[in-house]
């Protein structure tokens, strides 16, 4: 497990990895895109979208069966006195729809298929925000939510969900554990040109050279941080390579709240599912119980149970049984 807390020292280590690190991020998904469709969609205008997610079906019983796991994860948590924010981010194809290429298009279904998990997450009074809102709001002011040759979202994505998070956070927890003044202090920001991870990993270097590099903006590691690297971080994230460092989602949620935010995260196609197992196992959970923990999720794959074969990593795959017995083990400890 990669365990990183919103410390600038440790974050700086996260972001000296540069690109070539990020563009890691679900490569691995590569190999489980659906038989007979392209492993990235190459779009109008050199857009470049993931292409192992359906564009037209929705898998409404997988929905309810993960939104059934959450719930029972929410309860459990909820005994020992930790707040649960489900925090699921939207796809890029819903952003970006007019740049699809000619034959493909999302159904009405895949369209609300965000919408539908919101609304299964409100049901079942599992604390959560609407995402997509918040991002669609961003886009309509003029600014990209998601990079142009990459499947991550930009910083400004990054930041807007961040704030909306902390509001959230503190709406459902009157008084955040520890310090005022012990959040993290935003650096100035600097941009890097280079390939994102869908042109790097998965276009030819014809294809490459034609799609074009794209400006990433990273954000700078502020001064006179380090006395803070050991304040214990009372909110903890775990999930996928949208929340790692390198897109600053972490320090601006760190920066929002004046608290420490400590993260986990894995690139690859491991799952929401295994990732919060790993951090509820892990020594960290077990000797500094977070006050909130924000479990993020990825809205094309929430309907895929921990038992979805081909779809996760083979040793992610595990049966909802099992995985219901080791999250009801780790947090009963």
């Amino acid at each position: 497990m990669t365990l990183f807390s919103s410390s600038p020292s440790k974050i700086l280590h996260r972001l000296a990895a540069g690109a070539a690190a990020a563009t890691l991020a679900l490569s691995a998904s590569a190999a489980h895109a659906q038989q007979g469709s392209s492993i990235v969609i190459q779009g109008k205008d050199n857009w470049l979208f993931p292409g192992w997610g359906s564009l037209t079906q929705v898998d409404t019983r997988g929905i309810d069966a993960s939104t059934q796991l959450v719930r029972e994860t929410r309860d459990a948590l909820a005994a020992k006195g930790i707040q649960l924010e489900v925090l699921v981010l939207p796809d890029k194809t819903l952003f970006y729809q007019d740049k699809l290429p000619d034959g493909k298009a999302l159904s009405p279904e895949v369209k609300r298929r965000y919408q539908t998990i919101q609304d299964k997450l409100k049901a079942a009074g599992i604390a959560t925000f609407d995402d997509e809102a918040v991002l669609r709001r961003l886009k309509d002011g003029g600014q990209d939510v998601f990079y142009r040759t990459d499947q991550h979202w930009t910083q400004a994505a990054a930041d807007a969900t961040a704030d909306a998070l902390a509001q959230r956070i503190r709406q459902d927890v009157k008084t955040l554990a520890g310090k005022p003044g012990t959040g993290l202090t935003l650096g100035s920001v600097f941009n890097e040109r280079r390939y994102g991870d869908l042109a790097e990993l998965f276009l030819s270097p014809e294809q490459r050279k034609q799609a074009g590099r794209e400006t990433f903006t990273v954000r700078r590691q502020a001064e006179n941080q380090s006395l803070l690297d050991d304040a214990p971080a009372p909110v903890h994230v775990t999930g996928h390579s949208m929340v790692q460092p390198y897109f600053g989602f972490p320090q601006k949620l760190s920066n929002a709240l004046d608290r420490p935010v400590s993260v986990n995260w894995k690139p690859g196609n491991v799952g929401h599912w295994i990732m919060l197992l790993e951090y509820l196992e892990s020594p960290a959970f077990k000797q500094n119980k977070p006050q909130v923990l924000v479990w993020q999720m990825f809205e094309p794959t929430y309907a895929q149970g921990p038992d979805a074969k081909g779809l996760w990593d083979n040793a992610s795959i595990m049966s909802a049984d099992a995985w219901r017995g080791r999250m009801q083990a780790a947090i009963g400890k």
